[in-house]
């Protein structure tokens, strides 16, 4: 990129296909001052590079409309982004019920009641209009405005199929002499009303799974607070985030998310980053500790000072890389769209081809020609090119979320079964996200009731995020009425209790030391050997003794070890990224038989390396649960997340596990598999359909035979076609998951 040129990313608005991000993108690419243009059909954007100095957007954005598309040239907000969503959705869904209403008495009346009375063909004209004139218009101005540039998508197609079918019954309801020599009447009011009602309904289907594209980057938006409380001269001030500038004091009070980045100069508190590490147990953050934009501060109050506002916040980093993987990430190119390029000139030549034969040099009439041709374009039309993906999508979809499988997209089918690597994170994904005592060891034999119930009202009481736990596993403890006559929360190293003149001590190894409190070589071997399982170790003492050595883990799923084991039979090779300490990391590794450890990574970290991975050339699947996962699971190939977890984690990933179990992980790969297997058998029959059908239906069998195709079988060939399509797609029911 030269020094006088800038590369932005715009939105794009009524693509329908892949040919239609094509025809963008070779529109761009050839305008003044454009270097690059890439545009992504899966999340209707497009990348341009462009000198400034002589390219003027509202001319490219001209340029783009009369093509029929939008390029939008002013950013447009999540909330804005949003609302064309929900807007085209709501289009789509009013033109389909109509096309809908209309078609079904219509095909009703011309499949079993052909000649129910007098007229009836102004009737199927009276209802078919609305279908042409309403729900199918984008059909016919798209396809204008593509023909006046030269240009050619499946609405081509469409059009030319339906309107052809329509002219044609048209001309035979008023004229019946005019194309029929011997009085044979057909109309084709139906082909032209249900064709168009199929291929809204799979454009529908499409665009109902898009409406809640941008809603995870929305969300990731959420988690900074609107407004902050500023020290300012000494007072308490009340201001907008947007008002903060670096240097500024900030006062956070429990409960309050944290607005920026910055530095802890007074107070301290136990600061939940689950959003930034992945990991459940919040940090006790004191003087000097660094804090981060979007973390939740739960029981102190502290004062910091502003470092980074705005775009500059790690939080704001975490969603321009979200966007960015989401902008960068090529489209898949669906087979029907590629072919369809070459397709929609191919049958309007052999179209053309047909006329001029019959016409001109076999000397045919006029009225035998102009049938063949209608005949060619009818038969032709992509009905069941239009249902080969959306019917087998419909019915493996429907088949994975029996199963508890939720599969946002047909981008995230066709990867699944081709996946290589498969990256973990840790916590609530291998293991159950929530710490749990392990092991409780009384040092001594006798009667610890009177002991379990102090332990059980210190830890009650207690703010840290490891008492719970405690508190949980005593919970049927039936003295809690303990009075103590002190309780003090030493900060970084546990609780100091009296009670009845005695001090109790729960809190870790330096707490026993202040307080002159020696641990045996045996019992300390013990601490040491529970440490190294990855263990959190609590102790709980008395002023002359060691009373009780608690351990507390994040325990591995049972579901970690089959599913694992079953993923690395594939061939697939395991990766385990955490923010979590290297040794933790390890153990959790090596328990659940996972072979390579990355540790102590922040989400940015995450991404680059699958990043890395993927310039080695491998298929990457990303599992994770949590917020700090998002901008990892939209770089892989395909994100997998566990539907237990955050929502921007289920909407960032291709993926959602409902039971967040990870056998079913194999499930979504054997129905990979599947699928694509099915979507690709349909593409095969719809054209074979055309390749036999469409020299039939030119005549090229006449000459030999005497059998001309008339274009009322024509249509029904081509319904035909469809059948077979959706009944191919509905054996995809009986996959064993």
């Amino acid at each position: 990129m030269s020094d006088k040129s800038i590369k932005i990313s715009l939105e794009v608005g009524g693509m329908t296909c892949a040919s239609c991000a094509l025809n963008i993108e070779n529109k761009l690419k050839t305008q003044k001052g454009v270097n690059t243009a890439s545009v992504n059909y899966a999340n209707h954007s497009v990348i341009l590079e462009y000198a400034p100095d002589s390219t003027d957007l509202n001319v490219l954005q001209k340029t783009i409309k009369d093509i029929g598309y939008e390029l939008y040239i002013d950013e447009l907000t999540i909330t804005e982004k949003e609302e064309k969503e929900q807007k085209r959705y709501n289009e789509l869904k009013r033109k389909l019920i109509i096309a809908a209403s209309f078609s079904l008495p219509i095909f009703i009346i011309s499949m079993f009641f052909h000649h129910l009375f007098t007229g009836q063909n102004y009737l199927l004209l009276i209802l078919t209009i609305p279908v042409i004139l309403y729900s199918g218009a984008e059909f016919y101005i798209t396809a204008w405005k593509q023909t006046m540039h030269r240009m050619a998508n499946m609405d081509t197609l469409v059009a030319l199929g339906t309107g052809v079918a329509f002219i044609y019954s048209v001309l035979n309801s008023f004229s019946p002499t005019l194309l029929n020599a011997n009085n044979e009447v057909h109309v084709y009011y139906e082909s032209a009303s249900v064709i168009i009602t199929l291929i809204l309904l799979g454009r529908f289907l499409e665009e109902r799974a898009k409406t809640r594209a941008s809603s995870s980057i929305k969300k990731l938006m959420d988690l900074q607070p609107k407004t902050v409380t500023v020290i300012r001269y000494g007072r308490e001030i009340e201001l907008n985030i947007k008002d903060v500038i670096k240097g500024d004091e900030i006062l956070i009070k429990p409960g309050e998310k944290i607005s920026v980045d910055g530095k802890v100069i007074d107070g301290s508190s136990y600061i939940d980053e689950s959003m930034i590490t992945g990991e459940p147990i919040p940090v006790n953050k004191i003087k000097n500790d660094k804090v981060f934009a979007g973390t939740l501060n739960q029981n102190g109050t502290i004062t910091i000072v502003c470092e980074k506002t705005g775009r500059n916040t790690l939080l704001s980093q975490i969603i321009k890389m979200v966007q960015e993987a989401q902008a960068s990430k090529p489209p898949i190119q669906k087979l029907v769209d590629k072919i369809a390029s070459i397709f929609v000139p191919v049958v309007i030549v052999a179209a053309l081809l047909t006329f001029a034969i019959w016409f001109f040099i076999a000397g045919a009439s006029f009225a035998f020609a102009v049938t063949n041709t209608i005949t060619v374009l009818i038969i032709a039309c992509p009905c069941a090119l239009g249902l080969a993906t959306p019917t087998a999508l419909m019915v493996g979809l429907g088949k994975s979320a029996e199963h508890g499988i939720l599969i946002k997209d047909a981008d995230s089918l066709e990867v699944a079964h081709n996946i290589n690597a498969m990256v973990f994170d840790k916590t609530g994904t291998i293991t159950e996200g929530k710490p749990k005592i392990t092991d409780l060891i009384w040092t001594n034999q006798n009667d610890n009731t009177l002991q379990q119930s102090i332990l059980f009202a210190v830890e009650f009481r207690s703010a840290h995020p490891l008492a719970n736990a405690i508190a949980n596993y005593l919970k049927n403890i039936t003295k809690t009425n303990i009075p103590f006559t002190k309780y003090e929360n030493i900060s970084g190293k546990g609780i100091k209790a009296i009670y009845n003149n005695i001090v109790y001590l729960v809190g870790n190894s330096k707490l026993l030391e202040d307080n002159n409190i020696t641990i045996p070589v045996n019992q300390q071997q013990l601490i040491d050997k529970l440490t190294s399982e990855a263990k959190t170790v609590v102790l709980f003492a008395d002023n002359t003794s060691l009373l009780a050595i608690i351990a507390i883990a994040d325990e591995i799923k049972e579901s970690s070890y089959e599913g694992i084991k079953a993923i690395k039979a594939l061939g697939i090779k395991t990766y385990l990224l955490t923010g979590d300490n290297n040794k933790t990391a390890t153990v959790i590794a090596q328990k659940a038989g996972i072979d390579n450890v990355i540790s102590e990574v922040l989400p940015t970290q995450k991404a680059e390396f699958i990043k890395d991975l993927q310039a080695k050339g491998m298929i990457v699947a990303m599992v994770g649960d949590g917020i700090n996962d998002a901008i990892a699971l939209t770089q892989a190939n395909i994100g997998i997340a566990m539907a237990h977890g955050s929502d921007i984690a289920m909407e960032s990933a291709g993926i959602t596990l409902i039971h967040s179990d990870m056998k079913q992980i194999l499930g979504a790969i054997k129905l990979s598999k599947a699928t694509i297997k099915t979507i690709r058998q349909n593409l095969f029959w719809a054209f074979i359909y055309n390749i036999i059908a469409i020299p039939i239906a030119a005549g090229v069998i006449y000459p030999f035979t005497g059998f001309l195709l008339n274009p009322m079988i024509a249509a029904a060939t081509m319904a035909m076609s469809s059948v077979s399509v959706v009944t191919n797609s509905l054996r995809l029911k009986n996959t064993k998951l």
